[in-house]
């Protein structure tokens, strides 16, 4: 993969760095007295009567890439990707979109970008009753000043790819709540934006609408392949819809991986609680739990061409029914070559480590 001249991957889409978002008139002086003393959220707020948001927040979302970030009430995900698109102003730090710093656009050239570059989708749907569903999925071509008919037919494309190309006529007191959320997401969609923030979207849907709507996203995503960011406070959701995933706390970013690296690997005790609910089953790959050929060989064991194989990529739900009713090693394929080994001995230890012990 090609690196730019910082040093950054050619396919990184967003890029954040050192990004301060501290609340409240005094907020310059309150993030001195953080970099200088150390003072922590309560103390700044104790001090100068400020609110710290979000705090020294670094992150890279690649082109294509479902970047999910997740925390508690209060960790700060809303806030910062309200930063994004400048809906919020930093007090401090870098966003470069594409290589363009959001931070140095004037009034002008940000409203373009946020029209042209970047779509949000939030949990609140905020169609507008007077208008059509066509017409509200038109409205960001609109105000592009796209004429009326070139408008209403790619919104029509849109609505017939989100597959409510029938209700277009509709007013959206017409239609369900996860219907009205798919035209929120058209709207996102129609002017064709190269990326997509996603602030909580389903979670005020019941949950089998809200899981109808991830699948109904995760297609899109593979159709469309936009880079998105995806606020959420469900662990289950982050792992089923992202590629990554980016946990908060208090303002801060604690750790960054794809759901097995956090599950498998948490940063602190504090992630390690937070994914504590999460079966491995979901999550686990086979290249997580396999060992060295040499090391199995040099114990003793042995392969031959008869020992099952699987992808590097299987999930540990399969690989513990292979094990089930047979207790010999699998090995471990990576386009074509044996890279690993695993036996029934490690997808227990894989499974015990996962489980919570009270």
């Amino acid at each position: 993969m090609s690196e730019t001249a910082h040093g950054r991957s050619a396919n990184t889409m967003i890029e954040i760095s050192g990004v301060w978002k501290i609340f409240g008139n005094n907020a310059d002086a309150a993030l001195a007295a953080i970099k200088q003393e150390g003072l922590g959220k309560s103390e700044v707020l104790s001090k100068f009567n400020a609110v710290v948001g979000v705090a020294d927040v670094s992150l890279d979302v690649n082109r294509g890439e479902i970047f999910c970030v997740m925390g508690l009430s209060g960790s700060g995900k809303s806030t910062l990707v309200r930063h994004f698109n400048r809906l919020l102003e930093p007090t401090a730090g870098k966003i470069l979109i594409e290589g363009i710093d959001v931070m140095s656009l004037g009034h002008g050239d940000l409203q373009s970008f946020r029209n042209r570059k970047i779509g949000m989708v939030f949990q609140n749907f905020a169609l507008l009753p007077h208008r059509s569903v066509l017409d509200n999925v038109a409205m960001p071509l609109e105000i592009r000043r796209v004429n009326k008919n070139d408008r209403l037919r790619q919104a029509a494309k849109i609505l017939d790819i989100v597959e409510l190309g029938a209700w277009g006529n509709k007013f959206a007191h017409e239609l369900s709540g996860g219907m009205q959320q798919r035209v929120g997401l058209a709207r996102a969609l129609a002017a064709d934006p190269d990326v997509l923030l996603m602030d909580e979207p389903f979670s005020a849907l019941d949950p089998l609408i809200r899981r109808q709507l991830q699948d109904e996203f995760i297609r899109l995503s593979h159709i469309l392949k936009k880079t998105t960011v995806f606020i959420t406070h469900d662990l289950d959701e982050a792992v089923r819809v992202g590629h990554r995933i980016a946990i908060m706390r208090d303002g801060r970013v604690v750790q960054i991986g794809t759901a097995e690296e956090i599950v498998m690997h948490p940063a602190d005790d504090y992630v390690a609680e937070f994914v504590a609910g999460i079966s491995r089953l979901k999550v686990v790959r086979a290249h997580a739990v396999m060992r060295p050929i040499a090391e199995f060989e040099a114990g003793g064991g042995k392969i031959t061409k008869a020992t099952p194989r699987v992808n590097e990529s299987e999930a540990l739900s399969t690989l513990i029914h292979m094990a089930i009713d047979d207790d010999a090693p699998i090995v471990v394929e990576d386009g074509g070559n044996d890279v690993g080994v695993i036996t029934r001995r490690d997808l227990l230890r894989t499974v015990i480590e996962g489980t919570e012990v009270s």
